[in-house]
């Protein structure tokens, strides 16, 4: 039990004194059909840490930024004034830490795109876990926190290239609980089944927001 939680304290080390504190690299993935979304070349891009532990806060947010950069590289960033379109990223959770046998990580931002005017265009979560086991001889919470990283910033490039600028289309989003009823089906069974007993729960029902919370035994890694 020693030595493992030696090997754990160890790996989180080399975790957070890699590059930009975080031992990640950018996750670049352009697109030469979408070099730049909404089809505006002049975005003004905020990424905030709203982690409740935030040290190494400026590798967290520069690993997110240059990831957004490198896969758009037909946007003009931050050079808009105001007349560009706002990219707001707020980051929630980011860590890898060790239970039992294996490594749990969260990469986890909710994203906010507005016009120039200040109309909202898109807004959505990127919220994505890993659990990796505890192969002996790897770098444990680094793979499984790039893992995690690198799914959360494939659904956010994702969401951000299906932005138009008059509004946001095929977005991703959460997958609904087993067994929870769409509103619009609800409301079409309703309408073509009169003599059938239905009753539709309400939006809250159906589409539950998960509460986040902090966590102060989590490990955050950075």
């Amino acid at each position: 039990m020693r030595i493992r939680a030696v090997s754990g304290l160890i790996a989180l080390i080399a975790l957070a004194t890699g590059c930009a504190s975080t031992g990640l690299v950018p996750a670049a993935y352009p697109d030469s059909t979408v070099p730049c979304p909404a089809g505006t070349g002049a975005w003004n891009l905020e990424v905030l840490d709203r982690r409740m532990r935030r040290e190494g806060s400026e590798g967290v947010q520069s690993l997110v930024s240059e990831s957004i950069r490198k896969s758009f590289p037909g946007c003009r960033w931050n050079a808009g004034g105001n007349d560009a379109t706002r990219l707001v990223i707020e980051i929630h959770r980011f860590a890898s830490t060790q239970e039992g046998n294996t490594w749990e990580a969260a990469a986890d931002w909710s994203v906010v795109v507005t016009d120039p005017a200040g109309r909202k265009l898109t807004e959505f979560e990127a919220n994505e876990e890993v659990s990796r086991p505890n192969y002996r001889g790897s770098n444990n919470a680094k793979e499984s926190l790039h893992e995690a990283f690198d799914r959360a910033m494939r659904k956010t490039l994702a969401g951000l290239r299906s932005v138009s600028s008059g509004g946001a289309a095929c977005l991703p989003r959460r997958t609904p609980a087993a067994g929870a009823a769409a509103p619009e089906l609800g409301a079409l069974l309703l309408s073509s089944w009169t003599d059938m007993t239905w009753t539709a729960g309400s939006p809250a029902e159906l589409w539950p927001e998960v509460e986040r919370f902090s966590q102060p035994e989590t490990v955050e890694v950075l």
